[in-house]
């Protein structure tokens, strides 16, 4: 599968009825399983959430603008999130890679088994305001997907169908993620709108479609006709973290005296120490010398 194929379309439907979003993010989910070297159940899990915050992410309007998806649900995955923009990047982790639970349960991976059932889920949109918005709501399966549809229809009022699946092999290898979210807006019709949930309920799941070769316009078009619609944007999905060797530095700072005392002893004793992101798993590495010259520009910098 090249990279290419790798995108989110945004349509209008129906004449301005609905709105609906569809992806292939199985490289966005491939990039999660490498940095976080996760177990497939847990692979599956964190890849929806992220699949659903670049879904969640295509209602921003300004590319900058970025939405926060955080579950805690009592698993032994313990807390997931992931957070993506309106330019189609996305960031995520688990606390728990590796949790202890069966990688399957009844013929499928284990994502509510990971999760937990019995927890909240929070979304944050930062809009560039001083406050962000923000909306939390019980989740009802654990699934991922299920629970960001009920987030939608309790929290912002949105009825709106969400499917997400992520397809990972025995071994590991992430062979198919992405997914669809269609929002039917009021003025749709009564007959138009029964039409349109009962072809969402014969569809078959994301990855079944994505395996096939469906495109995200493929997926939309078992939804509406290839006529229904109209594409607004297409836009390239990929993994990307904003951490950066001088971000580490300013989080150093932030430390205090003592902590920077500590960590320069700390690197005599070991040559050098890191600090990692809990996103990428990048590692930024930190001589004596160099955590030496951090605690001295402090210093000035408080005098």
């Amino acid at each position: 599968m090249q990279l290419h194929e790798h995108y989110l379309t945004r349509v209008t439907a129906l004449d301005g009825a609905a709105r609906a979003f569809a992806l292939n993010s199985t490289g966005v989910v491939a990039e999660l399983q490498r940095r976080h070297d996760t177990f497939p159940a847990a692979t599956a899990a964190l890849g929806r959430l992220a699949t659903g915050a670049l879904l969640l992410g295509a209602l921003l309007k300004e590319d900058d603008h970025l939405v926060t998806i955080r579950i805690q649900g009592g698993g032994p995955g313990g807390t997931l999130l992931a957070s993506a923009n309106g330019a189609g990047t996305v960031r995520g982790l688990i606390a728990n890679p590796h949790p202890d639970v069966d990688q399957v349960h009844d013929g499928k991976l284990n994502v509510a088994g990971v999760v937990g059932k019995n927890g909240q889920l929070t979304v944050t949109r930062d809009l560039g305001m001083r406050h962000p918005y923000v909306g939390t709501v019980e989740l009802v399966s654990g699934e991922v997907g299920e629970d960001l549809a009920h987030y939608l229809a309790r929290s912002e009022q949105v009825p709106s169908a969400v499917g997400i699946g992520v397809f990972v092999q025995a071994g590991g290898e992430v062979c198919a993620a992405g997914g669809y979210m269609v929002q039917l807006l009021p003025d749709v019709a009564d007959d138009v709108a029964a039409r349109i949930e009962a072809a969402i309920r014969s569809l078959p799941h994301p990855t079944t479609m994505l395996r096939q070769g469906d495109s995200p316009e493929d997926m939309l078009n078992r939804i509406f006709g290839p006529l229904e619609y109209d594409v607004l944007a297409r836009t390239p999905v990929r993994f990307a973290c904003p951490c950066s060797l001088d971000r580490a530095e300013r989080a150093i700072l932030l430390l205090g005296a003592g902590p920077i005392a500590e960590m320069i002893e700390q690197s005599r004793a070991s040559g050098e120490v890191a600090l990692s992101c809990e996103f990428c798993r990048e590692r930024y590495l930190f001589s004596t010398s160099h955590l030496q010259q951090l605690r001295d520009r402090r210093a000035e910098h408080n005098q």
